[in-house]
């Protein structure tokens, strides 16, 4: 029998696929938009930037923006009972 993966990334199949109208290079608006501390942002994953991926959880989340840290935002997100905290890079971010 073969044993099961259990990575980060496992049932992500459909989630880190892109839509046939949105393939191609990302534009560099997404990677310099700036966000305020307050702000409602969606966490909508950028499946053509690997670069900090975060848990599948999280993605389609919607949350507050707490603190900006170097290039990351700090999003306060609610996930069942509890806020939890995830940072996540302005691409992978957008403006509800």
């Amino acid at each position: 029998m073969v044993t099961r993966c259990h990575g980060p990334q496992q049932n992500t199949r459909d989630k880190l696929k892109k839509k046939t109208g949105t393939k191609g290079k990302i534009s560099v608006v997404k990677y310099l938009q700036e966000f305020k501390v307050g702000d409602n942002v969606l966490i909508n994953v950028e499946p053509g930037f690997k670069k900090n991926l975060i848990h599948r959880r999280f993605m389609k989340k919607s949350g507050i923006v707490v603190e900006k840290r170097g290039e990351a935002y700090r999003v306060r997100v609610k996930d069942l009972n509890k806020e939890k905290d995830v940072f996540v890079l302005p691409v992978h971010l957008k403006r509800l």
